[in-house]
This record gives structure tokens, sequence and C-alpha cells, in this order.
């Protein structure tokens, strides 16, 4: 294997020629072989984007020679245009707050843009990773403001599939809006209701969780950008900390703007533990859609599609597999929570050294959300009603006598609950055809009168 030779502060070491990174990329793989889960591609992205608005606030100054400029911007757009992934190896779990993932970045821009320029990978006295690629810049204003990029990005999307699954739901509630069948509490049996508006209820849950997910861009829009190492914006000119705010949002196309107090948003990363909030609620709507739908589906009052075999021993079994998958993507979703919590609250004075586990867990949340979204809304598109199901529990259900309340009265429609069970009728509609007439409880227990908002009042007594 071909190697270059390339020197830090603790020595030589040998790089493969054929590979875009330099040494200090080379010591992290070296040192961080943890999780075998590498750094979200999406992160190196947003780092690519802010190296390139760095680039460009340093070219206006007057602090980087234009042919230089244009080789970091180029290799830094073939980065967020998806190109170059193959080297980014770093494992995610590192320390460092991310330094070595910054390095990462900077070296593969750094090498890019000299092969650019026809000068060998390398070659730093021309373009540097450091001097060059991170001029202005520490790892503790680029990295936070890099997760927070990725984020917005992510959330967009994630609102747009929660949308689409929403719209799904929605679609089924005019479908189902006519069938009517037992609603349940407690698992037990309760008041009748339609199938449209169980349904409702869970495209209701979702505009909420849409709505949320939407707002939350606005906790990620403040970043530390110009702060530097501690928010101080030691090392770095009064008119680049003003300007590089704004190329980057050029770069992004994303309305960020610099905190206030840089030292603050330096050392605290608490927007990340509220938008994680947001994400697990998310994730427990999503729980409970989906183990709702399990439960009509065993009790046979909706078909769910059948999308693989369900067993390797019982022929004709199939499971719920889509449904599980969702609720188990959805509690992982609920422990990256807490594992963002945790590394937020252990940051010390000045910095958040955890960062790289919480960006992990907090991009990892979105990626796995909008997945799960994608895959729901194909997979609940296909379900369908079992009229006769939902017929079968409604008709033979005591229950229906609520619905019978604003006619008969509480001590009347316990009488007859009794009356109902002596009769040995099997199906209380018909018992209650007998009682009140056919049309009285064709009118009672029609979906409009079972789904409108209360009942028309009637004459008062006085």
């Amino acid at each position: 294997m071909n190697v270059r030779m390339e020197k830090d502060a603790l020595g030589e070491l040998a790089i493969p020629e054929s590979v875009y990174w330099g040494i200090h990329t080379q010591r992290a793989l070296a040192n961080f072989q943890l999780s075998g889960k590498k750094v979200s591609f999406r992160l190196i992205q947003a780092l690519a984007m802010v190296k390139k608005a760095a680039c460009l606030t340093n070219l206006e100054l007057g602090y980087l020679e234009e042919a230089k400029a244009r080789a970091i911007s180029q290799a830094s757009e073939e980065i967020i245009a998806g190109n170059l992934q193959n080297e980014f190896p770093l494992d995610a779990l590192q320390g460092g707050a991310g330094t070595s993932t910054n390095m990462n970045v900077n070296e593969v821009i750094a090498n890019r843009a000299l092969e650019i320029l026809k000068y060998p990978r390398g070659d730093y006295s021309f373009i540097h990773p450091i001097e060059t690629v991170n001029r202005h810049q520490s790892t503790n204003d680029v990295y936070p403001t890099a997760i927070k990029v990725a984020a917005i990005l992510l959330l967009r999307e994630l609102s747009a599939e929660i949308a689409s699954l929403q719209g799904v739901f929605q679609k089924k509630e005019k479908e189902f809006g006519s069938i009517i069948k037992i609603g349940r509490t407690e698992y037990q049996e309760a008041v009748p209701i339609t199938l449209g508006a169980e349904f409702s209820a869970f495209a209701e849950a979702l505009s909420r969780d849409r709505w949320r997910v939407f707002k939350c861009e606005e906790r990620l829009r403040v970043t530390n950008l110009g702060g530097t190492a501690v928010g101080t914006g030691l090392t770095a000119p009064k008119s680049y900390i003003f300007l590089v705010i704004e190329k980057l949002r050029e770069v992004t196309g994303l309305g960020l703007s610099r905190a206030e107090n840089l030292t603050g948003e330096t050392a605290f990363a608490d927007s990340f533990v509220e938008v994680s909030g947001i994400l697990k609620a998310h994730a427990c709507n999503l729980i409970k859609i989906a183990n709702d739908l399990r439960i009509l589906n065993l009790l046979g009052e909706i078909k769910l599609p059948a999308v693989q075999a369900g067993s390797s021993i019982m022929p004709g079994k199939v499971n719920p597999v889509i449904l599980e998958a969702v609720i188990q993507a959805s509690i992982e979703i609920k422990i990256s929570d807490s594992v963002i919590a945790e590394c937020v609250s252990h940051g010390t004075l000045q910095i958040n050294e955890f960062l790289p586990l919480a960006g992990l867990h907090l991009l990892g949340a979105l990626e796995s959300l909008i997945n799960v979204n994608r895959m729901f809304a194909k997979f609940a598109d296909k379900i369908l009603a079992s009229e006769s199901g939902c017929r079968f529990y409604l008709e033979k259900s005591p229950a229906l006598l609520t619905a019978f309340l604003p006619q008969v009265g509480y001590e009347n429609a316990g009488a007859l609950f009794q009356e109902f069970k002596a009769s040995g009728e099997e199906k209380v509609r018909d018992f209650l055809n007998k009682k009140f007439g056919k049309a009285l409880v064709d009118q009672v227990l029609s979906p409009e009168n079972l789904t409108q908002l209360g009942y028309r009042d009637g004459p008062k007594n006085t």
C-alpha cells in the first residue's frame, strides 16, 4: 500500500495515499473503535456547509486567496452533494467534543482542494486543514452549529412525512365514517363510536406532532458560530464573527442567527433536549396508534395488509410486523431522549464534551422517524375495514344502552340492562328494536348521532 507521511504534535504517521483524510483522522480511527456506527453523514454534510460559509467569509474579508477559496468551496460542495462518503470513517462515539470529526472534515476538504488545484495530497504548505480550512473556527462553535443545521433540515423532512401519515388516516376517517362499532375503555366495552371517528383520533394526534415538529425548528436557529473556543470569539476578527452567520444563512437557506450570548450558547445545549422531547412525544403517539391497530386487527374490526409470512412453523400465519417495527423504532426514540438529556446535563463549564453522543442520538432519531413515518403511511393506506367484525361486537354489547340515556335516563337504562339480561336475546339491538321501535333505534345509533358533539337539547323540565 502506498503511503504518505504526515506530522502532528505527537509525531509522524503513515497515511494511505488513496485516502483524503489525514493524520488527525488516522489517529482517531485507531483510538475510537466503540459502537460500529459511523458519524451521521447528514452531520458531515452540515459541517461542510459551515466550512463553505467560513471560507466565503474569509474570502470576502481578505483572509483567504481566491484560488484557495474556490477550491475549498468546491470540495465542500462535493460533500454537501453526497460525494466522498467513504472518506468519513470515524466512529460516532469519540472523545474530544467532536474534534476528531471536525478534523476529518477539515482534512478531506483540504486534500480534495489540493487535488483540484493540482497539488499532491498532504501538501499542507499551500492549503492546511487547520490554518486554511479551519481558519477563525473552533470545534466548539462549528460542531454544535452543524448539529443544529443537520437537525433543522431533518426536522423539515420529518414534518412532511408526518403530514403524509396524517393524510392517510384522514383518508381512512372518511372511508370508515359510516361504520358503527363499539368503543372501548380500559379493555372493556364502552359507548358506540364510528370506526371513522376512531381513525380521526389517530389523525389528530399526528396533526399535533406535525405542528410541534414544524415549530421546534425555531429552537435550533440560534447558533454560537463565531464564538470559537469558549464563546468569546478569541482568535477570530470581529468582522468575521458578524459576517459568517450571514454566509451560513446563504449556504443553508435556513433562518439562522448568532446568539447574543455566545458564551452561554457554547456552554449549554438544552435546545437539543427540548427538540428531543418533541420527538419523544411523537414516538409515544406512534406506539399508541400502532398498538391500537394491532388490537383492532385482533378483534377483527379492521384488516391489516399482509406483507410477509409470519411463522416458520405455523402455515398461513400473518403477523402485524410493520406495526411491531413502528413500536420498536419508537421505543428506541424514547431511549435516545434519555441519552440526549444525560449528555447535555454532563457538559462542564464552557463546553459540552458529550455532544458526539447527543448528536448521534438526535440525528439518528430524526432519520429513524422519517423512515418510520414513510413506512407506516405506505402500510396504513392499505388498511381495510371489516363492517361485519364491527357489527358483531356492536350488536351484542349492552353498552349500546348508554346511547339511549337522553331518552330514558340513567336509572331506567340500568333497568333496561337487567331486562335485557333476563330476556334471552342475543343481540342488544334486536331487544332495543322491540322496546323503542326500529326507527328510533336507527336514529339514535346512526353515525351522525353518535359522532355529533352532544345531543340536541329538548324541552326543559320546570
